[in-house]
């Protein structure tokens, strides 16, 4: 399966658009954002579990990535509800759940095989969150020489001029709005600028994205059977 699957292409996906599609685990569907493979997969998700819904236990052998939308996701590490970000490296197992239901953004087969750090971080304390350029803030979630991954507040009225991007871009509109040269992107909009991009950006209403960048240069490739 190959949905959005170039990085060298920009890509557009207003999530709330697409309908739910079925996994195969019961009380789990997807909106696939991005996709390159079957169930082993290089993928961006929106994935929500209904109340009382569970994996099996499983490995991420390209590791996972998740923000939690709504709701509480459960393993055996803890309770994470809306506001966590959650990395899993390559090679880690567990076994998801959610007792209330949860949705969460998630990206697999992402990282590369030598990254081996977990991350449980709670964005909703103040502390971390750093005014970067005027109208924005920033919350770094994780950083490496392969990626840099962040919360960025925009407030209302902000516009930023161009940044670069040499190892491209991709963002996740949390709630709010915000616009670009092409495009406007509601709650739920995924973007992807490939490498090489610049960008600006304008926020009236305010904004509060997830943005990753440098990984779509080199992206880590997926097993023989995807």
């Amino acid at each position: 399966m190959r949905i959005n699957a170039d990085p060298t292409r920009r890509a557009v996906v207003h999530s709330a658009d697409l309908d739910w599609l079925a996994s195969p685990l019961p009380g789990v569907a997807r909106r696939m954002l991005e996709r390159e493979g079957d169930e082993v997969a290089r993928a961006t998700s929106v994935v929500r579990y209904a109340p009382g819904s569970a994996f099996k236990a499983h490995e991420h052998g390209g590791g996972e990535e998740f923000l939690v939308l709504e709701g509480v996701f459960s393993d055996e590490s803890g309770d994470y509800p809306a506001g966590f970000y959650v990395r899993n490296p390559p090679g880690s197992r567990h076994t998801p759940a959610s007792r209330p239901g949860c949705t969460i953004l998630v990206k697999l087969w992402q990282m590369p095989p030598e990254d081996r750090t977990p991350v449980h971080l709670d964005t909703r304390l103040p502390d971390g969150w750093r005014d970067t350029r005027p109208g924005e803030q920033c919350l770094a979630l994780y950083r490496s020489e392969h990626e840099t991954v962040t919360l960025l507040r925009w407030a209302p009225g902000t516009a930023l001029p161009d940044e670069s991007f040499p190892g491209g871009v991709e963002y996740f509109v949390v709630n709010g709005e915000f616009s670009d040269a092409d495009g406007h992107y509601r709650a739920g909009s995924w973007l992807r600028l490939p490498p090489g991009s610049t960008h600006s950006v304008t926020s009236v209403a305010g904004t509060l994205v997830y943005r990753k960048h440098g990984h779509l240069l080199n992206p880590p490739p997926l097993p023989d059977h995807a």
